[in-house]
């Protein structure tokens, strides 16, 4: 025999609860019931219904107030019918919604449908429970569970995808993982820091140049954004694409082709666009450093990764398994962090997110003597610059005596960026020119934009 389904009524209406409760039970629903919100939590546990059915209006509380605080699907009724109050409910998550009075039958076929769903959900979630919900992420705070929901069902389409994020917090991973998941998953993906290649090259690193176009250019090349042809493209910090090539960019979007530095002929392409940024992209729009219209053209889906700091118990959870993947690839014993160690990871507020935090504990794997890491080894206070990846250390010259590393830094950019460009400065500071914007983040040290009339004349020609 089949196990009933069962059912939470929540109205405070006496005479309608009980009608529902009585019509529920003719189907051979198991039905409990309740006046508010407040007493639905005091009484029962959310999470063991098929379906709750709850009204809009509830003294107290609203009924939507339910849907916060379980999975389990909510139904919403109100006799205050109207298209806003149905849209609001089902944003904020109501999986249905029916105005009252309603018919028996119809009622009762809502309920069946969710009830059915919700058990295949189930078995689906039951089948993947200890699969990682995206392959390659770890976290199951409920912004990372929320964000992974995200990840899947923009998988699906074919729009263009906007990741909002502190550094550090892994934007690229997320990228990766909605291309992985997308129909275009069996080509690689394309990805490019536009923050990394210089400003005079960028065009030509995007959509490629013909043989002379400008000096230099001995050869016809082919641009990433033809090489991501049928797959996805994932343009890192955005933000810094100088205003030349954020409108060959648009014309890519607008019209799905491309056309290279240099020449008058235009080229189709089939390209899946996946961005990034770091910056408030409307804020630059206002400064003039973004267009406007490509602005709207990418903002279509958003996707918003919380700070490390925000993610709860996923820190510890990060550490352990950052842990015994960086022993593994520095052929290291196996290590475990100390209490206190693991205290302080958990209170520690990572200003560099996921990146402070891998280079925090291959720093400590490296210098760890036996099998555990103390909270010294770790050095949050003391390791300034762990936003720059261990795999390029800094080399910047001693700084002046009592300057410390960060007030040299800034001192030193400040002084001459009028008169170097961002490789030059980056060579004079003994690190990357990737490393040097994310010091500028750091620090909040903006970066000089170049006046229009400066910028490639010849690709600017080519448009």
């Amino acid at each position: 025999m089949a196990e009933m389904k069962k059912v939470l009524v929540v109205e405070d209406e006496e005479i309608i609860r009980n009608s529902l409760t009585r019509l529920l039970e003719r189907h051979e629903y198991e039905v409990c019931e309740a006046g508010t919100v407040k007493e639905s939590v005091e009484k029962y546990n959310m999470d063991e219904f098929d379906v709750i059915i709850s009204d809009l209006r509830l003294p107290g509380a609203p009924g939507t107030d339910l849907i916060k605080i379980t999975n389990t699907p909510v139904l919403i009724m109100t006799s205050y019918s109207s298209i806003r109050s149905a849209i609001d409910s089902m944003k904020m998550g109501a999986v249905d919604y029916i105005a009252k009075p309603f018919e028996h039958q119809e009622i009762i076929g809502a309920i069946e449908k969710i009830t059915l769903e919700h058990a295949k959900e189930t078995i689906v979630s039951m089948r993947t429970d200890h699969e990682p919900p995206v392959h390659g992420m770890i976290g199951s705070c409920p912004q990372m569970m929320e964000m992974f929901r995200r990840i899947r069902k923009v998988a699906q389409t074919t729009s263009t995808v906007l990741i909002n994020g502190e550094s550090g917090t892994g934007k690229e991973l997320v990228a990766k993982a909605i291309h992985n998941l997308s129909g275009r998953g069996e080509h690689e993906i394309v990805s490019v820091n536009c923050a990394a290649i210089p400003e005079s090259l960028i065009e030509s690193e995007l959509f490629g140049h013909e043989k002379g176009a400008f000096v230099g250019a001995t050869s016809t090349r082919t641009g990433l954004v033809e090489t991501a042809n049928g797959s996805t493209l994932f343009l890192d910090e955005i933000g810094e694409l100088p205003l030349e090539a954020q409108a060959r960019l648009l014309r890519v979007l607008q019209e799905s082709e491309i056309r290279k530095v240099g020449s008058v002929q235009s080229k189709k392409v089939d390209v899946r666009l996946v961005v990034a940024t770091h910056s408030d992209l409307k804020q630059l729009v206002v400064d003039g450093n973004f267009r406007e219209d490509l602005f709207y053209r990418i903002n279509v889906m958003t996707l918003l990764i919380p700070p490390l700091r925000d993610r709860g118990n996923d820190i510890l959870e990060l550490a352990d398994t950052i842990l015994q993947s960086t022993c593994k690839r520095l052929n290291k014993g196996i290590l475990q962090f100390s209490a206190n160690a693991s205290r302080a990871i958990a209170n520690y507020n990572w200003p560099g997110n996921v990146r402070e935090l891998e280079n925090s504990i291959e720093r400590a794997v490296v210098l760890a003597e036996d099998n555990e890491i103390s909270e010294e080894l770790l050095s949050f206070n003391e390791n300034e610059t762990t936003l720059v990846s261990t795999s390029e250390p800094v080399t910047v010259n001693q700084p002046a005596e009592g300057l410390s590393l960060e007030d040299y830094f800034q001192q030193f950019v400040l002084d001459h960026q009028d008169s170097l460009n961002e490789t030059q400065l980056a060579e004079r500071l003994g690190i990357s020119r990737k490393c040097l914007w994310e010091r500028r983040q750091k620090y909040g040290i903006p970066r000089k934009k170049k006046s229009p009339k400066k910028s490639h004349s010849t690709a600017a020609k080519s448009l």
